[in-house]
């Protein structure tokens, strides 16, 4: 099954064989709670979310058009739940993403004087991606560390393709200009 397309999949699923459905769940779900970290900071809402969202995307399985991405489709199924709770918590704040991945010079050594310097930068570029705002945000975090294209970005955000490229831009602009003037 690891060559066979999530589509396919899902054409399988559709008719009769039902168990495939756990490889998409293995394929999918250390995704979605990687995504989902990015919105909530409690990791048991994040799994009880990706529980959902996998029992939504079966229910709904027959809906599904097997001549678009499956990978968009059940990420936007994340996504529409991911900001759901955020309207229930009330909390238009994400929880930052991993920093040791996007900037990799301030993964911490051994040294405690230089490890003090990095967790002051940590925190700095903590501060300055906290400034974006969630339509700047959630484009550069899908891009970014979901590897996903503009195309799957804009089917799952809902917005045009041009408007995922101009909003990334703006978001590494923004960026770069809260960082020079932090420093």
């Amino acid at each position: 099954m690891k060559d066979e397309s999530d589509e396919n999949i899902v054409s399988k699923i559709r008719e009769g064989n039902k168990e495939l459905y756990g490889v998409l769940i293995e394929r999918y779900e250390n995704k979605l709670v990687r995504y989902g970290k990015r919105f909530v900071s409690d990791k048991d809402s994040v799994t009880d979310i990706v529980q959902d969202v996998f029992i939504k995307a079966y229910i709904n399985l027959n809906s599904f058009d097997t001549s678009r991405s499956f990978s968009s489709w059940i990420y936007r199924i994340a996504h529409n739940e991911y900001v759901n709770l955020l309207k229930k918590k009330k909390s238009s704040h994400f929880s930052l993403f991993e920093f040791d991945t996007f900037f990799p010079q301030f993964v911490t050594g051994k040294n405690p004087y230089e490890e003090a310097i990095k967790k002051e930068e940590k925190e700095k570029i903590e501060k300055i991606i906290g400034v974006l705002s969630p339509k700047y945000k959630e484009p550069l975090l899908l891009f970014l560390y979901e590897d996903k294209s503009y195309e799957e970005i804009s089917e799952i955000l809902q917005i045009p393709k041009a408007t995922v490229g101009v909003r990334i831009m703006r978001a590494k602009k923004q960026l770069a200009e809260f960082l020079e003037e932090y420093e």
